[in-house]
């Protein structure tokens, strides 16, 4: 059964890791947002507005759809006082036009159906000053189905459950499409760019597991039965073939288009 993003069972599930500091060190090579007003739509439980804090942005506002995200992400980010949580839809965030510097959409796009994607575009178009920046991060259908491999974890998925194959994908927006709705929204330049990024490293294969069977962050495991997970935790093990207490870092795989908006200042 999909994930319930509104079920309180489920607050915790994107909000029990940092974002890796890689990520940062990635985005401040293309993106500035030291002093910058940055709004993060899909926010979830609030990792990458607190890890965009922390680079420096002078405000950072997250909106998501879900109550229970948002009540996690301000438990997450308590103490940081210009981070603060709204709730919205991606097509209708409620948040004034013309004000942030950059708007960030990280693992958002694909709960977007593709007659919508231009709209989500356009909304923040709205939302950017003239000269922002948005930045969206996402898995194409190439990302998803490259091989598993020791790094990457979640390419086993689709290779012990096939079925999954389709489900996946059917969500997953091309390179293509998101350029073509990106123009369509109004962005003349979009620039794009394959992104490896560290999900999360772990001290062994244990820890790894318990975070598997938590299906924590992975909304896709929500498909598969407990029983189901469970042989998949053994079928990884047995084609990675970790040593014994050997650290893992899991890395997953993503796009990343930059798009700007004109400064007409």
């Amino acid at each position: 059964m999909p994930i319930d993003f509104h079920h309180e069972s489920n607050r915790q599930s994107y909000s029990q890791r940092k974002a890796d500091s890689g990520w940062g060190t990635w985005l401040e090579q293309h993106v500035s947002v030291h002093g910058k007003k940055v709004l993060d739509i899909g926010c979830g439980g609030g990792i990458y507005s607190r890890n965009l804090s922390e680079m420096g942005a002078s405000s950072v506002t997250g909106v998501d759809f879900s109550e229970q995200m948002l009540a996690a992400a301000a438990a997450y980010c308590t103490g940081f006082d210009n981070i603060h949580f709204q709730q919205g839809s991606a097509l209708h965030t409620g948040q004034p036009g013309g004000l942030s510097d950059v708007v960030l959409e990280r693992a958002l796009i694909h709960h977007i159906g593709a007659p919508d994607l231009t709209s989500c575009f356009a909304e923040a178009y709205r939302l950017l000053a003239d000269g922002g920046v948005f930045v969206v991060q996402d898995r194409t259908p190439d990302d998803c189905l490259l091989a598993g491999s020791r790094e990457h974890v979640r390419g086993y998925l689709f290779e012990k459950y096939p079925r999954l194959i389709d489900a996946e994908i059917v969500r997953r927006h091309s390179d293509e499409r998101v350029r073509f709705s990106l123009q369509e929204a109004g962005f003349a330049r979009v620039d794009r760019f394959p992104l490896w990024e560290t999900r999360r490293r772990y001290a062994d294969f244990g820890e790894l597991k318990a975070d598997l069977l938590a299906r924590t962050g992975r909304s896709i495991l929500h498909e598969l039965s407990d029983a189901e997970l469970a042989e998949l935790c053994d079928y990884i093990k047995h084609h990675a073939a970790w040593a014994e207490g050997e650290p893992i870092e899991e890395k997953d795989r993503w796009t990343v288009w930059i798009a700007k908006k004109a400064d007409h200042r």
